[in-house]
């Protein structure tokens, strides 16, 4: 039974009995009667009033409760004049107050956080109770290169690739370097955070790639323009002696002077390969900042063709062209990308067997370059180290033509990868579309494949 109902019944039994007081003076001394009459009256306009007095904060309260169960932080109460009831209303309407600048102020700093996660450079993945992704930013979209749908619910060690090797041993404290493919490095690290009351823990990643390839290119740009210098000349004084030993052959016997000869030629061609070498890695750090203009890919693809038509007829290699519909404009530096499509294709062509085929496949929509072939695929130990400088797997490889083509394309920001494919085949993907080369519309893609030799 509810406060107010007990105080209406306890107020109904006493006027029930003064009103049966009243009727046992009415016979006997009438006067008592009206006195009794009057103070059943008088009871009754002090219950009213009490009841008034007591039901109003009742129902205050009642309405403030139901406001904070609601989250109604807006609702406040005007004074009515009555000291405990204004004293109420005051403590009611300062602790809403309270409440609403709390909640104001906790919604800003939720919605700022959610902003500066999404705006954040670096990838972050919210992780459940369960220690499963519950969330994840741009950043962390672009890092893992998969889709939302592919992420969430899942556990770190559960990604593909050497995300999940990395993200799986990860411990508070102790970042681990995820290198992908030789070219990408990121740093991965976790911490925690209080949620309810409960611990949950995010992971960051932090791209670490241009930082590196900066690093990197200023540590060999000084070795390699040091190398060049000291070589070039004493290179070049060499040659300049031996080229004068070779008045002295007449003076030889006719026996000897042929192996005179060609012990200087040799010489003389081993310091020029020398010099080309080194001439070689100085172009690669002297690379220039491209120069974009509108440029047809499928032109650059073909000329390029046409530069080792030569060498696949000789090794009976087939080319077999996917292009898009009429030309494929994209702006970038003609010059630095058709080097760079002739050293993917060259060491497609290098990569085959005699008798082997070569895909090249272009897009419009969106605007993309791939060069597949048949030969055998990347090992997994090389994997990590694609793209690294000075690394190769060729007996008398340099190691610098997919450092040269990481660069050409990191500076045209064009997104690219070099990897096996599940059907075997080796394909390099080059997108083309950037923030420094964005696309020129073009035709849609072409469905049917057209084989073709080079012509």
């Amino acid at each position: 039974m509810s406060l107010r109902a007990k105080y209406i019944l306890f107020v109904t039994l006493v006027q029930v009995a003064i009103a049966v007081l009243a009727v046992q003076f009415l016979a006997s001394k009438t006067w008592l009667f009206f006195v009794t009459e009057g103070l059943l009256v008088v009871t009754a306009w002090i219950s009213v009033q009490l009841y008034r007095g007591f039901v109003r904060p009742l129902n205050l309260i009642a309405a403030g409760t139901q406001a904070i169960r609601s989250r109604d932080f807006t609702m406040k109460f005007l004074p009515v004049g009555q000291t405990e009831m204004d004293q109420l209303i005051d403590t009611y309407n300062t602790m809403i107050d309270e409440l609403r600048q709390e909640r104001i102020t906790q919604h800003e700093k939720s919605y700022l956080l959610e902003r500066l996660i999404a705006a954040s450079p670096a990838g972050i993945l919210l992780l459940s109770f369960d220690g499963t992704i519950e969330s994840l930013n741009p950043a962390a979209e672009r890092c893992l290169q998969l889709p939302p749908a592919e992420l969430l619910g899942r556990r770190p060690a559960e990604l593909p690739g050497e995300w999940g090797r990395a993200l799986g041993a990860l411990q508070a404290g102790q970042p681990q370097v995820v290198q992908l493919s030789g070219m990408q490095t990121y740093r991965a690290s976790t911490s925690h955070f209080l949620d309810r009351g409960f611990t949950r823990y995010f992971i960051l990643l932090e791209e670490l790639t241009q930082e590196l390839i900066r690093q990197e290119k200023q540590a060999y740009e000084k070795l390699i323009r040091m190398m060049s210098h000291e070589i070039n000349n004493s290179i070049g004084a060499v040659n300049s002696i031996l080229q004068s030993f070779r008045y002295y052959a007449p003076q030889l016997a006719e026996d000897d002077r042929p192996d005179f000869e060609e012990a200087l030629d040799v010489s003389v061609n081993r310091n020029t390969h020398l010099a080309n070498f080194i001439a070689s890695f100085a172009n690669l750090v002297r690379l220039p900042a491209p120069t974009p203009r509108p440029t047809d890919v499928h032109e650059l693809l073909k000329a390029t063709c046409r530069l080792l038509q030569v060498q696949s007829e000789k090794r009976n290699i087939k080319w077999h062209w996917e292009l898009a519909p009429g030309p494929l404009y994209v702006a970038l530096d003609a010059q630095q990308m058709e080097q760079a499509l002739l050293n993917i294709c060259k060491n497609a062509l290098e990569a085959i067997d005699h008798d082997g085929h070569l895909w090249v496949r272009t897009s419009a929509q969106p605007p993309a370059v791939v060069i597949e072939n048949d030969g055998p695929g990347i090992p997994a130990e090389v994997q990590p180290h694609l793209f690294t400088p000075f690394f190769s797997t060729k007996r008398d490889g340099q190691g610098i033509g997919l450092t040269m083509i990481r660069d050409i394309l990191l500076h045209h920001g064009f997104p690219f990868s070099l990897a096996t494919q599940p059907n075997g085949r080796t394909a390099f993907s080059i997108g083309l579309a950037s923030a420094t080369g964005a696309p020129v519309p073009s035709a849609p893609v072409a469905k049917s494949p057209v084989p073709a030799t080079p012509a």
